[in-house]
């Protein structure tokens, strides 16, 4: 997995843009360099998502960035097991591997994540699981970007070995725990 300055330069100005362009000017930038998101993504172990930061950009505005990795699965006809976040809107930037991506459609079997789950507190935001239907899909591969706007469904279908991503994860209530950075960058 090789990520670069670009890439975070890249969703710095996405999120920007997400946030709705009226952030207040704040008095510095936050950088993420190549080697926490290697940390944060060797310390991945049996889990799928890490948090690597959230970072306050202003006008009580967060934004997280994680990494991910989805490894091989098939879903036999049209119903996916897809999330919901309610509050963040997620920007994937698709690092390596390749999958099919199926967003929105029609949703049933809704089910909450509690309140205190550590998904929620510190990665997503009130969140919840769906199966969905006649979603869009589309196949996404390294160097895609996909933005994924709050209250929309999202899962794979289809991942033929693993997918690796950055997720942006744009928090404009800020219910992500600002200032939050990954336990094994203070190692």
């Amino acid at each position: 997995m090789k990520t670069s300055k670009t890439t975070i330069t890249l969703f710095a100005a996405l999120c920007a843009t997400m946030s709705g362009g009226a952030v207040a000017q704040p008095d510095n930038a936050t950088h993420i360099p190549e080697s926490e998101i290697m940390t944060v993504f060797e310390h991945l172990g049996e889990t799928i998502d890490q948090q690597i930061r959230v970072v306050d950009i202003g006008d009580d505005i967060n934004v997280g960035v994680g990494i991910l990795k989805r490894v091989g699965n098939r879903t036999e006809g049209e119903e996916v097991n897809a999330i919901v976040h309610h509050r963040v809107t997620e920007i994937y930037y698709i690092l390596s591997g390749s999958g099919i991506l199926v967003t929105g459609g029609d949703e049933s079997n809704a089910r909450e994540f509690p309140a205190d789950n550590s998904s929620v507190l510190v990665l997503i935001g009130p969140s919840g699981s769906r199966t969905v239907v006649n979603g869009q899909v589309q196949t996404v591969k390294p160097g895609d970007v996909v933005v994924i706007p709050a209250g929309v469904p999202h899962g794979f279908r289809h991942i033929q070995d693993q997918v690796t991503y950055l997720s942006m994860r744009v928090d404009p209530d800020q219910t992500l725990p600002t200032g939050y950075a990954h336990p094994s960058l203070s190692d």
